[in-house]
Formats: structure tokens, sequence, C-alpha cells
């Protein structure tokens, strides 16, 4: 049975999830639009860093979405079919990828389904027409606050900024007494007894709100062990003098975004993609490569590197999405080497490098690399990152043409082309 409006109408959970699925049944929404037979699918990007991959069967209606919505379909699904029902000239005919594949080989075909004859009770009052128009969002919104109860809410939510505040700034002082604890101690004592130490101080700065800097303070013994034992003095010193300019920087300005994300919390993706000051880049990217880590707190952090194929502003961005670890690793999103247009915004910063997929759409034909920013001094290209985030852990960098070469202690070097042909 093809897809039309009425039956994804029927198949809605709910008027919101119809006005939700209006917003996203526009083709440069997705990145990907492909079809086979009645097999439909998509990736459309949501509020992680990977876009979701959407699934739906006209056959028999079924359907598949890797977001984590609660609402069955969820307005992905809703409007994918949409898209199918509205143009399927959007689709492109190709080949099931693996992921549509695996899908296929682990459900169970059911019977084509009628979906009005099988909407429970109570299931009307949903409406494509409204959807498109906005009318459902305006009839489900909350009745009006009166004067008083704004002003209740309004003072309840300075008072927790306020405390929020104040938390934190015990917790800096606390980080600050820790430091200095450690570097009269020694850093042999606290190298012999990394793990133990730092969960210590962490589980402090978790208690008075400070959840990011805790994060960051319990990976830092798995960083310390993945350098060899010589550099880990220098290695740990060299964190713990990012730590206190990180707080410094806070005191300075507690209300700039940049240091609380590192500190407390991060803006929603909503936030960011609604910010008018934010930086927007369209471009052509590629996909450098992807880091997947498991870390302390049983989250995952999936970092994706992309490079900026065109001059401009922004050379590098990355891309960070969160998950529970209990929920198993994703799917791939991107590929390395993957190339494709895309409007990126930045989050806000005093040099841009974590951003959000606004629109994506793929790529006819490959663009070579760009040239390195500094050829004869590719370390050069940092300084300007550095000098503006001096406590952030990493700055991506294009080194100009060479070999990567490994040594006998497993670690690896990159040697440039001659005429320089020195080791860095």
């Amino acid at each position: 049975m093809p897809f039309d409006l009425k039956n994804i109408e029927t198949l809605a959970p709910d008027q919101a999830s119809l006005g939700a699925a209006a917003k996203l049944a526009k083709a440069a929404k997705w990145a990907r639009l492909e079809r086979e037979g009645d097999l439909y699918w998509g990736e459309c990007q949501g509020s992680g860093a990977n876009p979701y991959r959407v699934i739906a069967d006209a056959s028999d209606h079924g359907y598949k979405c890797t977001c984590p919505s609660r609402k069955f379909p969820c307005k992905h699904t809703l409007a994918l079919m949409w898209l199918a029902a509205d143009n399927i000239d959007l689709f492109q005919t190709a080949a099931p990828p693996q992921w549509v594949v695996d899908w296929l080989g682990r459900r169970r075909r059911a019977a084509p389904v009628d979906a009005e004859a099988a909407a429970p009770p109570g299931a009307g009052g949903k409406s494509i027409a409204a959807a498109v128009s906005g009318e459902g969002e305006a009839g489900d919104a909350a009745p009006q606050e009166d004067a008083k109860a704004v002003a209740r809410r309004e003072a309840a939510q300075k008072k927790r900024a306020e405390d929020t505040r104040l938390a934190i700034a015990g917790a800096l002082e606390e980080l600050e007494q820790w430091i200095t604890d450690q570097l009269r101690l020694g850093l042999a004592a606290l190298l012999d007894n990394a793990a133990e130490r730092c969960r210590r101080i962490a589980a402090r700065m978790v208690d008075q709100k400070a959840g990011a800097l805790a994060s960051r303070i319990d990976e830092m013994p798995a960083r310390l062990l993945a350098l060899r034992n010589e550099e880990r003095p220098e290695a740990v010193l060299r964190e713990l003098g990012k730590l206190v300019l990180l707080s410094k920087a806070w005191r300075q300005n507690p209300d700039d975004p940049e240091i609380r994300r590192h500190i407390s919390t991060a803006e929603t993706r909503e936030q960011v993609l609604a910010d008018t000051r934010a930086l927007v880049v369209k471009s052509t990217w590629e996909v450098l490569g992807e880091r997947i880590e498991t870390r302390r707190d049983g989250l995952v952090r999936h970092a994706t590197w992309l490079m900026n194929l065109h001059a401009g502003a922004c050379r590098h961005a990355l891309l960070l999405d969160f998950y529970p670890a209990s929920a198993g690793r994703r799917s791939e999103s991107f590929a390395a080497g993957e190339q494709f247009t895309a409007t990126l915004v930045f989050y806000p910063s005093r040099a841009p490098l974590r951003a959000l997929i606004a629109e994506r759409a793929p790529l006819a034909n490959a663009l070579p690399w760009p040239a390195p920013e500094s050829p004869h001094d590719p370390l050069a290209a940092c300084a300007p990152f550095w000098d503006a985030l001096p406590w952030e852990l990493e700055c991506p960098l294009n080194l100009p043409a060479g070999r990567i070469l490994k040594d006998g202690r497993g670690q690896y070097w990159w040697q440039a082309e001659p005429p320089q042909g020195a080791l860095g």
C-alpha cells in the first residue's frame, strides 16, 4: 500500500508528532533519500552529531528510526513517509545499504495493515492540514500564565542560576587547593596514584555542579597512561596548568558560554541553532575520521572531525555526540574520506571548532584537499588556537606531504618530504 497523507495522518501517535514531522518533511533536512521498490530510507540530522537513520516499508507500513524517541512512529519516520507520499521523485533509486539490509534481515514482515482501521480508540483529532499551518501546535499549547506565575518562575530560575554559580565557585576553590597539594606532595606521588586521587576530586566537582570539569579530571589518568613514562611528569604538569587557566577564566567571566561548556553544561542543540550570533558556514566538508571512547561515567563520546575543503574562517569542525554505553555502539553515519555539502552552525567560541550540522546534501564530484596553512612550519597554524583557548586539550592540524613513521616504542612521527625532511 503506497504512502498517502491520509494513512500518515492516521499512523501518527498525536497531533504534536504531525506538527514536528511537517517541519522535517523538506528535502533540505535530509542528507540522504533513497528507495528500492516499496522500501524507503534516509538520513535526517537530529539532536546528536550523527544523522538519524530512518527506514519505512510501504508494503506493510513497517518502519525503523535510530532516534531515541518514545513515540511510534516518530517524527522522522512520519516525515520520511510524508516525503514519499508528496514527491517520490526526491528519492533516488539505489541498492539498500548494509544498515537497511540488516534491518530487513531482523524484522518479521507483517501482513499489510489498514492504518485507519488499526487506529486506537480516541486517535482522531489529528490533521495534516493543521500540522502544515501550525494550528496543532497552537492548540496544544499550555494556557497562558498570569503575571504572578511568570514572575515566580523567573525568580526561581534566577535563584537556581545563582546557586549554581556559588557552587561552581566553591568547586574551583577546592580544585585549586587540590592542585596546590599535588604540587607540594610531588608529581611522582600523583602519578603513582593518579586514578584514585583524580576520582576523589572529580566526585567533589560533581557534588558542586561542575559536571564537565569532573569528567575531564576523571579521564586525566587514562590520558597520562597512554604516554611513555618519561613523558608523564611534563604532561601532568601541563594538564594541571590548563585547569588553573580554566578556573581563572571562569572567575573573570562566569557567564561566558564557552567556559561554562568546559566546567558545567553545554548549550542544547536547539539553543545553538536559535542563536542569531552563531557562526554559520556553508561549504564542502570531508570526514577526516571518528574517535569513539567510553568514559568512566558510563557515557560514550563520539567525535567526528571534518575539514573544510574551501578557504574560509573555519578550516576544521568537530561534531560531538554523547550517549549511554549501555545503549550499545551506534551505526556509523560517516565514513572517512566522505565528502558532502553542509551548513554548519558553530558553538560560540573564540576559536570556533565544535559545530552542528543544520543541513546536509551529497556531493556529486569529489574535491581535492586544500593546501596546508603553513607548509614550512605546520605547528604555526595551531598558535592562534592555543592563544585563544589555552585550556583546550586538542587542536586539529593539517600536515604537508610527508610520511608517518613508527619507532620501536610504538610512537608515531611525521616526516616531511624534502627539502625539510625533519621529524615532528
